[in-house]
């Protein structure tokens, strides 16, 4: 099983970008997908979540309203996008699948995970 992350990149606050994260080596249907982060010295966090086949989605408070979560279930892939960028969204993203379906913010969740894909937000 693998999980490929891509779309990251250097962007000014307030610009966008759109992180992929396609997935091999087996099916996703029923599978609840998600993005987290990890910041400089900082502990990774949750930041969004999606059910399969993409009808619930679960956001952190501080990207509600600017990222969307979606999901291409004929590709296997999920996407980011984040609009409305900052400086504090700098981070590393990461990619993750739950086996059950339910979006759940807890990382202890997820048993699949991605190499991430940096994001740099300059001011």
């Amino acid at each position: 099983v693998q999980l490929q992350a891509s779309g990251g990149g250097l962007v000014q606050a307030g610009g966008s970008l759109r992180l992929s994260c396609a997935a091999s080596g087996r099916s996703f249907n029923n599978n609840a997908l998600g993005w987290f982060r990890q910041a400089p010295g900082k502990e990774r966090e949750f930041v969004a979540a999606i059910s399969w086949p993409g009808t619930t989605t679960n956001y952190a408070g501080s990207v509600k309203g600017r990222f969307t979560i979606s999901r291409d279930n004929v590709k296997n892939t999920v996407y980011l996008q984040m609009n409305n960028l900052k400086p504090e969204d700098t981070a590393i993203y990461y990619c993750a699948s739950r086996l059950q379906n339910w979006p759940l913010k807890s990382q202890d969740e997820y048993v699949y995970w991605g190499q991430g894909t940096l994001v740099t937000v300059s001011s």
